[in-house]
């Protein structure tokens, strides 16, 4: 996609009003937007500018939408569209609920819950803190009280409530309270977030059924709350899995790895208390 001089000057006075864009990103795109403003030469000033961002690109340190804008105009990665934040919503709420579940980076949880049948979409964001909009970078230094999580619409006539409780199980290390896997933080700590009563029972029905299966050696410490303010995740964390195929594969390998030697740990333990009782 090969943007003209307008497209371009208009990306950029949209990222420099980005409240997520960090204080260097807008100092250098500030600088081309005025150079170009002032009649410098669009495709040198776009080299100037991509060589500068490049650095950080290669080491997925840009913020998010600036990532997005790199893409666009290195012709890096395919440019997909934007999520349609307007679709995620409860259109028929005689036949659909929503659930939320924080379980470590929202990038590994959308895949599981969006390929099931019934699910009517998944959206990352970050629930459960004390500031409102907060950004990526904000929620990554730990200073806004949110975790990363999922918000997702589901279909009841074909999945329910209970199954996903159940998927959730499988996907996330219940023991560990202070992040999951790789990720460690107060940000990726595991949560299911209710929205009423009969969400609370369901889920606490479910926790408690997995103590008694004795599956685990540790505790199941992961925690039952209520639901606050959903706040989506900018455009380039969702549906990661489809946006940044090798890079997802890599992370739920070593995720599916984990969960794997724990099922194996878990069988072991069982049969050990067979034994010793």
């Amino acid at each position: 996609m090969k943007l003209n001089q307008e497209e371009t000057l208009n990306l950029l006075y949209n990222l420099m009003l980005n409240p997520a864009t960090r204080e260097w990103e807008r100092t250098v795109i500030s600088s081309t937007k005025n150079a170009l403003e002032n009649g410098k030469n669009f495709d040198d000033q776009l080299s100037k500018l991509e060589a500068e961002l490049r650095p950080l690109a290669l080491r997925n340190n840009l913020t998010p939408d600036v990532t997005d804008f790199y893409n666009n105009i290195t012709d890096n990665d395919p440019i997909h569209p934007s999520f349609d934040f307007a679709k995620h919503t409860l259109e028929d709420p005689a036949y659909q609920d929503s659930a939320i579940f924080a379980g470590g980076c929202f990038w590994c949880m959308v895949e599981p819950f969006e390929t099931h049948n019934g699910i009517v979409s998944v959206l990352s964001g970050y629930t459960g803190g004390h500031m409102d909009h907060p950004t990526y970078d904000q929620v990554s230094g730990q200073y806004t009280g949110h975790v990363e999580a999922v918000e997702i619409i589901f279909d009841t006539r074909i999945i329910q409530y209970k199954d996903l409780v159940e998927i959730y199980w499988q996907l996330t290390d219940p023991t560990d309270a202070f992040g999951q896997f790789q990720d460690r933080g107060s940000q990726y700590r595991p949560i299911i977030f209710v929205r009423n009563e009969q969400q609370r029972q369901i889920a606490e029905n479910s926790k408690e059924q997995l103590i008694a299966s004795g599956k685990y050696k540790r505790p199941i410490v992961t925690a039952i709350g209520p639901t606050s303010v959903f706040w989506p995740a900018e455009n380039y964390h969702q549906q990661f899995y489809k946006k940044n195929q090798k890079r997802y594969k890599r992370i739920e390998h070593s995720r599916q790895q984990f969960l794997a030697f724990q099922r194996l740990q878990g069988k072991i333990q069982k049969k050990f208390n067979r034994f010793t009782k």
